[in-house]
This record gives C-alpha cells, sequence and structure tokens, in this order.
C-alpha cells in the first residue's frame, strides 16, 4: 500500500473514533478489512499523537475533553452557507496570488469531502442514519415506524424510499409511493428505521426539490421583493446567508431583497418577525398571506 492510501485509512479509522457511537477492535477490523492486531497499532499510533482514547466494556472511542472540543469531521464539513461565507472572505483577498489559490482548492476538496454519519448525528439517531444509508447504498425501501408528521400533526408507518440526506443528516429525501411525491423527513422523528428487502420501484421519479434562502423545499418558484431597513438587512444574512446575493443596497437606510422563494412559509416567517422594519414590495399573494397571519394572532 502507498503511502497516501495508508494516510487515507488512517483518517477514516480517525473519523470513525471520533464520532459519538463506540466500536469494538473487531468491528473497527471487519470495516477497513484488517486485523485486529493491525487496528491495535493504529489506536497506538493515535495515542502517541496525542489522542486521548477512550475503552469501556471492550469498545474505543476518542475522549471529547470538554465542550471545546471539535469532532475532525466537524473541522472538514460545511453547509452550503458555511462554505459561502468561506468562500466570500477567501476571494476577498486581493490579487491572484498562490495562497488565495491553495485556500479555494482546499475549500472545495473539503466542502466535497464524503460526510461521516457518526460524527455529526446524534447518538440516539445513529442507528436510525445507518439504516438509511444501507438502504440508499443497497436502493431499498424502508418503513419509518411511529414518524411524527409536523404537517399533518399525525403518528404513522410509512413506507418510503429514501435516496439522499440535507446537510450534518438532519432530514433525508424520500420518494413516497402513497403520494407519488418527494417529500423531506426529519431524522430526529422517526422511532425506527426497518430496511425492506424490496427494492425501489420507482427510481427513475427520485428528485430532490429546490430549496431557497429561507431553507424551505418545494416545486414552487415566487418571486419576492422586500425593502430592508438596515437592521433587517443585517439580521436577513446573518441568519440566512446565501440571502445576500438578492440583496441589492438602495441608499444609507434602505436595502432591498429580490429572491425566489418555494412557499411564503420562511420568508413569511422571517417578515413576522421584523414588521415594522420590512416592506413587502411584491407579490400581493405574500402580503395576504401576512395579513391572514396577523388576524389569527
Amino acid at each position: 500500500m502507498n503511502p497516501q492510501s495508508k494516510i487515507l485509512r488512517s483518517l477514516k479509522i480517525l473519523f470513525l473514533l471520533s464520532g459519538n457511537r463506540r466500536y469494538s477492535l473487531k468491528e473497527i477490523a471487519d470495516k477497513f478489512d484488517l486485523s485486529v492486531r493491525t487496528i491495535q497499532r493504529y489506536i497506538q499510533t493515535f495515542k502517541n499523537a496525542g489522542f486521548v482514547i477512550e475503552v469501556e466494556n471492550g469498545l474505543y472511542g476518542i475522549v471529547k475533553m470538554d465542550r471545546d472540543f471539535k469532532n475532525i469531521s466537524e473541522l472538514l464539513h460545511f453547509s452550503d452557507e458555511e462554505a459561502y461565507l468561506l468562500t466570500k472572505a477567501i476571494h476577498a483577498v486581493s490579487g491572484n496570488n498562490l495562497l488565495k489559490a491553495n485556500l479555494v482548492n482546499k475549500l472545495y476538496a473539503l466542502y466535497n469531502f464524503d460526510r461521516v454519519a457518526d460524527t455529526v448525528v446524534k447518538p440516539e439517531n445513529s442507528e436510525n442514519v445507518h439504516k438509511l444509508i444501507k438502504a440508499i447504498k443497497e436502493n431499498k425501501q424502508v418503513i419509518l415506524h411511529k414518524y411524527s408528521s409536523a404537517n399533518s400533526n399525525k403518528v404513522s408507518n410509512r413506507i418510503v424510499e429514501p435516496f439522499d440526506f440535507t446537510i450534518n443528516y438532519i432530514s433525508f429525501w424520500a420518494f413516497d409511493p402513497q403520494s407519488q411525491s418527494n417529500k423531506l423527513f426529519k431524522t430526529a422523528r422517526v422511532s425506527n428505521v426497518e430496511v425492506l428487502e424490496d427494492p425501489y420501484e420507482n427510481k427513475e421519479k427520485h428528485q430532490k426539490l429546490p430549496t431557497d434562502v429561507f431553507r424551505i423545499s418545494s416545486n414552487e418558484q415566487i418571486s419576492v421583493g422586500l425593502e430592508l431597513s438596515i437592521r433587517a438587512y443585517n439580521l436577513l444574512i446573518e441568519e440566512f446567508p446565501l440571502a445576500e446575493t438578492f440583496c441589492s443596497k438602495n441608499d444609507d437606510k434602505k436595502w432591498t431583497f429580490n429572491g425566489i422563494v418555494c412557499s411564503f412559509d420562511g420568508v413569511g416567517r422571517f417578515v413576522m418577525g421584523l414588521l415594522d422594519e420590512i416592506k413587502v414590495l411584491y407579490p400581493i399573494e405574500l402580503k395576504e398571506y401576512l395579513n391572514r397571519k396577523i388576524k389569527k394572532i
């Protein structure tokens, strides 16, 4: 094995050990097709490098020393918004020097790095996420046992075809054969995932829906215009960094947002929180939506 392959394997083992779950030596060895003795040597190397390896009931993991501890993959994992802010900061560096080019290349290399679920998923959701990963890899249907829907306010079992995750495995995309539509399901709202032997039946229909800057997904595309105070503008780009690309400055006190949203839910919540700071320019349907919300309050 060449040196680069050894380094890559070492990093993968570190990612595994830095997660919320603990593994036995045999489990680690089986995952990487190595002997237990070889895994013991890797772990000793990590100890020599300064990592604190904890062993509890025969299960190994890297100790998180305090609240400032950052999982390894958290340093290599960016959301769209984080990547946007980092890219913006890098491109603010003047000139086209080698340092700037290297920073850009590293950012995109890390941003496209394969996600490691154990390091970013809460322990209580870890087993379900791994089952979903398995189903996606094998193109299998699953049963979502006792899924709690925020839309219908019902708890039910759903047979779906999962095919992708959102950032940090918070939600996953799946095709719902019953409604013949693609939907986002919250990982934390599933009691238990059961992977079926049945293969996908609707793979050609699998499609992630567009997501707007307010993090709402749907096939709808609605043009929205807002006039923002300085405070509203600052809060907008702090909470939803991708919205900055749709904003333009009018004068020293006003900004305009002209963008596309997938529904009025996300933008409506934002405007409702700053009614004295935002003027809806268009469409009239957004004004009517907000009026209905205000009357209910």
